[in-house]
């Protein structure tokens, strides 16, 4: 077995790695001390969040300078994502905060406006050495799972440190997704969330690490041909509800009726929440998504959500979304518990992401009635602010009014392929209550208090398989700058064609389609890289 040391600063998920290692093989020792980094022999850093909390937590902890001791004692050592960002000198994220200084330069923020910020989803690698870690990828086919909107930029003083870099938008965009200097190696995207990629990779770092095979990178290989780019996004959603009988499944409703139609009618039942996301992420998922559907009661730490999170971060390594009661609540004891809690209690049994739904729509009102202006108590913000803004989606779930003019409301009025105008209402409580606010406005708020990505569910295009409210996501595309999820529609293959070409979604999501394994993902994708538009094949 690989013994490797883990360094939990307070992240978010961490669990997903945890996971990831153990199924590679690792025995895993946390770090309790300054003292546990001092005698590690292989040192994992996982990061999460925002620059400035992870350096003041390592720095209240007494890490700071065993882990720069560590650095540079000749000992192997695998940074992700922020754990990268933290060995340069500083962030733009978090101004006047030191970084490790182990590499020259400043982590800056994305700033091409042609592009969604955060950079989410899967990309490739193009590899400039050689290296033992890498070898396996150099085929731009090859994609992992990157979520940031802070990147490390190549300079002539940091380019002895580049082991990769990646493609987005503008030339003056391509960033650093991996380096590698002797025993020190670090990622900008999640290996734990690469599915098979990700553990092979994290396999061929440690049979380096552990082989001792230190030897720094020093032979230049020709790049591969081209640009890399990202894929768009195919989720599987998992509507998890519990039935009448007390056990919670998978369900799915029409226009968000989950019971079957006879008089009486239960829950529809299509499979067990569990066994479904593996059975998805073995079929080329790239992510799945759970909305638990039952009502919130009850304390979030014993919601039986928890214990399917963490049974599903053992076996399914590409990111987990959770929705569903985020939001604040009093416990049975009378002690009062924050949507950062709730949601703190989902990152650590496994979530990379939690989704906001009717707390988002009261937010936003908030944000508006006070002329646009942050109050900082928002779920969205609380989140955001410790855990990072790729970390909060918002579920939109519109429905449509329909109107004879634009002059009907005040509100933005679009016309529908078929000639009508309609606006779309913002709903809370799963779609029983509407406010009298509409979506794009709600987007618009959401975005500036801090949220990272956009699911839009069309209540009238639920369950309909008819295709993606097509007119909505266009529109909403135009408006905000953060990755936009497709939702509501899907019946075929070709919807998500049409959704990307029409609209340029980031990603588009389905469940009924699949539960009821009228389709699978694989021919969804087939479908989708035949008609040209990039996706991560199962490789």
């Amino acid at each position: 077995a690989h013994r490797i040391t883990f360094l939990d600063y307070g992240a978010g998920n961490i669990r997903s790695l945890r996971n990831a290692l153990l199924a590679v093989g690792c025995e895993i020792k946390d770090v309790e001390s300054a003292q546990d980094i001092a005698d590690a022999r292989i040192l994992i850093f996982p990061g999460v969040g925002s620059f400035g909390l992870c350096m003041d937590n390592l720095t209240k902890k007494g890490y700071v300078e065993p882990l720069k001791a560590y650095l540079a004692s000749g000992r192997s050592f695998f940074g992700i994502c922020l754990g990268m960002q933290t060995l340069f000198e500083g962030s733009e994220e978090s101004p006047g905060v030191a970084g490790l200084g182990v590499i020259p330069g400043i982590v800056s923020k994305f700033n091409d406006p042609s592009v969604s910020i955060p950079h989410m989803g899967w990309n490739s690698l193009r590899i400039l050495t050689d290296s033992s870690t890498l070898s396996d990828f150099k085929s731009l086919e090859h994609r992992f799972y990157f979520v940031h909107s802070f990147r490390a930029l190549p300079t002539p003083q940091n380019k002895d440190w580049v082991l990769s870099l990646t493609d987005y938008g503008s030339d003056a965009n391509t960033f650093i997704s991996s380096v590698e200097r002797g025993p020190i190696t670090a990622a900008q995207f999640h290996p734990e969330k690469s599915g098979a990629n990700g553990l092979r990779l994290l396999s061929a770092f440690l049979r380096r690490a552990t082989l001792a095979a230190l030897a720094a990178a020093v032979a230049l290989s020709p790049p591969p041909a081209g640009r890399t780019v990202l894929a768009k996004r195919i989720i599987a959603c998992l509507d998890v509800r519990e039935n009448d009988a007390g056990d919670f499944v998978v369900t799915k409703g029409d226009q968000y009726d989950v019971r079957e139609k006879a008089e009486g009618g239960e829950v529809r039942n299509l499979g067990k929440p569990v066994e479904l996301a593996q059975s998805y992420s073995e079929q080329g998922a790239d992510e799945i998504s759970f909305l638990n559907i039952t009502s919130f009661r009850g304390d979030v730490v014993d919601s039986p959500m928890l214990r399917i999170l963490e049974l599903t971060s053992r076996q399914v390594f590409v990111p987990l979304c959770i929705g569903g009661g985020i939001r604040g609540y009093t416990d049975s004891r009378g002690a009062a518990h924050s949507a950062l809690d709730v949601a703190a209690a989902y990152f650590r049994s496994g979530a990379d992401k939690v989704s906001i739904a009717s707390d988002a729509v009261a937010a936003a009102e908030e944000y508006l009635a006070a002329g646009r202006r942050a109050g900082g108590g928002s779920s969205i913000e609380q989140i955001s602010a410790v855990y990072g803004r790729q970390a909060v989606v918002i579920s939109l779930d519109p429905k449509r009014v329909y109107v004879e003019s634009r002059d009907a409301t005040r509100h933005t009025v679009l016309p529908l392929p078929d000639g009508r105008l309609c606006w779309w209402q913002c709903t809370v409580k799963g779609g029983r209550e509407t406010r009298d606010l509409d979506v794009f406005a709600m987007a618009e708020a959401c975005e500036a208090l801090g949220a990272g990505e956009l699911m839009v569910n069309c209540i009238d295009m639920d369950g309909q398989n008819s295709g993606y409210d097509t007119a909505l996501l266009a529109h909403l595309k135009t408006i905000v700058s953060i990755p936009v999820i497709a939702s509501s529609g899907a019946g075929c293959p070709q919807h998500f064609v049409d959704v990307f070409q029409q609209t340029g979604a980031d990603a588009a999501l389905a469940a009924g389609m699949f539960h009821r394994r009228e389709w699978t993902i694989a021919q969804v994708k087939e479908t989708v890289a035949a008609a040209g538009i990039p996706c991560r094949g199962v490789v």
